[in-house]
């Protein structure tokens, strides 16, 4: 027993072999402890429902809780250490203070794993819903979130080490103006994002065109707005422009427009003239795809080589590939019924008369339609 104390006590830089054992127990079994915790953890996220709120959360406790378990093992050992004054500094305080830095820090990181599972489970259910304002509020959420747990963190790690957050804030006063006009569009920037939030003037995929920018929008962010074009390219637009540029939101539509002109020969009698336009009508009339609450056809001008008539509908539908299904189909029975009534549609054509010809020569495309032709004199 006596040889056992003796060696106990044996000393080496002033520590002893009894607290170099026991620093040497406390770190064995701080990273063991933090490593059985986490396969707890683990195993019982794996038997809680799948995308439930639960799951998220334990499974989010795993890793910082097993380091919390190490970096206590690793505080023992020291705190069973001679921490003697060195140097005018109390190097027990310093790790007392260095422990507290370190709990912010993993209570910081547990916050913003939770946050980060918990966003995964909304974005889930938000995906699950008709609607997508839920989709755009879920990221920002998250973003807003994970900013406020660091900035805190940091806060409070420069507080346990002694140092005064408002002093050092207050040092930066020097630069306060170049920080804040370097910053405006930033700020200018978060506006917009509260603007998008509250006015609502598109969701992630509708289809917008700002100024010119035209597509789908994919993500809306607190600083940015990604829109993805047509040509596949995706494109980065500060928040602030919506707060300056009009938004033109195709997606809103309630119903899409048909505006064309049908040009006639000139040979069309009045009369076949009133059966082409009742035709188109008849056409509009037994489509229910198309708009019947309003919808304009009528014999509207004499062109410079037709005579012209105007027609304006909608389709019920506004997405665009049905658009213009629905169009195609329309078109080619308004090209049946002229055809069917023996009506020809006109095309630009030109009479040139020569100056001091007895004759005039007349030249017209080959197999044109009978039309108004243009007198033009050389």
């Amino acid at each position: 027993m006596d040889s056992l104390d003796e060696f106990l006590g044996t000393a080496f830089f002033g520590i002893t072999m009894q607290q170099m054992l026991f620093a040497a127990v406390a770190v064995t079994a701080g990273f063991f402890g933090g490593r059985i915790l986490e396969r707890v953890l683990d195993g019982i996220a794996k038997r809680t429902p799948p995308g439930s709120m639960r799951e998220a959360i334990v499974a989010a406790l795993g890793r910082p809780a097993a380091w919390a378990v190490r970096v206590a093992g690793i505080w023992m050992a020291l705190k069973g250490m001679p921490l003697e004054t060195v140097d005018a500094m109390d190097v027990d305080m310093l790790v007392d203070r260095l422990a507290q830095g370190v709990t912010v820090a993993l209570a910081t990181w547990l916050g913003v794993r939770i946050v980060g599972r918990v966003a995964d489970v909304l974005s889930d259910r938000a995906q699950a819903t008709e609607g997508t304002f839920d989709d755009q509020l879920v990221p920002i959420f998250r973003k807003a979130a994970i900013a406020f747990l660091v900035v805190a963190g940091v806060v409070m790690i420069i507080q346990n080490l002694g140092y005064s957050a408002a002093s050092l804030l207050a040092g930066f006063g020097l630069g306060g103006a170049a920080l804040a006009f370097a910053s405006k569009d930033t700020v200018a920037n978060f506006f917009g994002s509260i603007v998008i939030f509250v006015d609502r003037p598109f969701q992630i995929g509708d289809w917008v065109e700002v100024g010119d920018v035209e597509g789908t929008v994919e993500t809306v962010g607190i600083r940015v707005t990604r829109i993805r074009t047509f040509a596949n390219a995706l494109l980065t637009i500060p928040n602030a422009t919506f707060t300056t540029s009009p938004i033109n939101n195709w997606s809103r539509m309630r119903k899409r427009r048909i505006k064309m002109t049908i040009g006639l020969t000139y040979d069309t009698t009045p009369d076949k003239m009133r059966q082409a336009v009742e035709a188109v009508r008849d056409i509009i009339r037994n489509d229910d795809r198309l708009h019947q609450d309003f919808f304009l056809v009528n014999f509207f001008d004499f062109g410079a080589s037709s005579l012209d008539i105007f027609c304006y509908l909608f389709t019920r539908t506004t997405n665009w590939a049905e658009h213009m299904q629905i169009r195609e189909e329309f078109m080619l029975r308004v090209m049946e019924a002229m055809q069917g009534l023996g009506l020809e549609f006109a095309f630009p054509t030109t009479t040139v008369h020569l100056a001091g010809g007895g004759d005039r020569a007349k030249k017209e495309p080959q197999g044109a339609p009978k039309a108004m032709q243009r007198d033009t004199p050389l």
